[in-house]
């Protein structure tokens, strides 16, 4: 089968969308499939054309940003292209392109399949507030378009504006995670550099730092828990300077956290690649995703934890919620609340042997050679009804 992926963003950009399409892109590959993944030209330091782990990788170029978008004018000329060349066509939304592909997918008879990772919600702002308008028309019009939809949970989907006027047309499949097996050495030679033997216990935190993901939330949380733990520390693992829109964020909340810094409570590890978040793992004792909206719809980093043995304090968002409900290590705390949030993290840390998960079975369910063979399912399904 030949598959064509589009999305706006392609590895290296870090985020959690990029990580799920590159993961679910090389497992279509190792079985078998050629795969190609149209994206944007965003850093003029990458090769227009190349080829990673099977897949081949096209970049359009880039004529300007806006906000977190780009524009790029030959993306549809591209789109138009492949989409013939190929069997079946998958976006990653939210994507302001995805209207055009799934319209020329659906004229040349190719199954459209969007793959919905999360509703958009852009910090306050006029200027955002236009952006978000004309990204929830294009959304629409590439729901209205594709065939069918995929998303990570059933309860985001029952949360989502976007997601709930499609329901006729909606799957369910987990996203895929892997992780690699950490270096010899690795893992105590991360808790020698980052002292985790003297700054116990560990709160890991992996993400952007951006409003969205609910930072200050960690931060405010920060009194009570150093009143129980007095030597914690947050590892944060994950772009933290120059986020595309979140310097006013930045500025606010920096003052405070390199008070804590100074301190040895807190510690930015910058962006780490596979290799060392499997050394970053297992030195947390606890990871956190106190994200604010919808914009995260499930937090891949709890599964990866969870397969280190590490459970999570997610917030109370759905979808975000589901990986401790389902695999039972951690707890669930109030959206935007640091004293709900304290405590869970708190209960956890008080009671680890609680939240002892299956983690072998978490492994298998999120397997990303499992997940392409339900995309397998899903394509051959629509392939048939064409």
């Amino acid at each position: 089968m030949k598959i064509l992926t589009v999305l706006t963003y392609y590895r290296p950009h870090t985020s959690g969308l990029t990580i799920y399409a590159e993961r679910l892109a090389r497992a279509f590959a190792k079985r078998g499939h050629e795969v190609t993944v149209m994206t944007t030209h965003f850093d003029p330091s990458l090769p227009l054309e190349e080829s990673m782990d099977g897949v081949r990788i096209i970049r359009v170029p880039v004529l300007a940003r806006v906000s977190k978008g780009v524009i790029a004018p030959t993306f549809g000329w591209v789109a138009t292209k492949l989409a013939w060349e190929h069997d079946v066509v998958q976006m990653h939304l939210p994507q302001f392109d995805a209207p055009g592909v799934a319209l020329r997918a659906r004229l040349f008879g190719k199954p459209a399949v969007l793959t919905y990772h999360c509703d958009v919600q852009l910090p306050q702002g006029l200027f955002n507030r236009l952006v978000n308008t004309v990204l929830d028309f294009q959304n629409n019009m590439a729901g209205m378009l594709a065939n069918h939809i995929v998303t990570y949970t059933q309860d985001y989907a029952d949360h989502s504006p976007f997601l709930s006027r499609y329901a006729s047309k909606l799957t369910p499949i987990l996203p895929p995670v892997e992780m690699p097996d950490p270096l010899p050495g690795a893992v105590s030679a991360f808790a020698e550099n980052q002292h985790t033997a003297e700054r116990k216990p560990v709160i890991g935190m992996a993400a952007r730092f951006a409003s969205e993901k609910g930072v200050e939330v960690l931060l405010d949380a920060m009194p009570a828990i150093l009143a129980k733990y007095p030597h914690a520390q947050v590892l944060f693992a994950g772009t933290y300077q120059n986020v595309m829109g979140e310097q006013a964020y930045s500025n606010r909340l920096m003052p405070r956290i390199h008070e804590y810094e100074i301190q040895g409570h807190w510690k930015f590890l910058g962006n780490l690649d596979p290799v060392q978040m499997a050394a970053f793992y297992p030195n947390l004792d606890v990871i956190t995703v106190p994200s604010l909206n919808s914009t995260e719809a499930f937090g891949l980093v709890q599964i990866e934890a969870m397969m280190n043995g590490v459970p999570s304090v997610p917030s109370a968002l759905p979808g975000v919620r589901r990986p401790v409900q389902m695999h039972n290590m951690g707890v669930v705390s109030e959206i935007g609340s640091s004293e709900s949030l304290a405590n869970a993290i708190l209960e956890v840390l008080d009671h680890k042997e609680k939240y002892h998960g299956d983690v072998p079975a978490i492994k298998t369910a999120y397997d990303p050679d499992s997940i392409a063979q339900e995309y397998e399912k899903l394509f051959t399904k629509l392939a048939r009804k064409k």
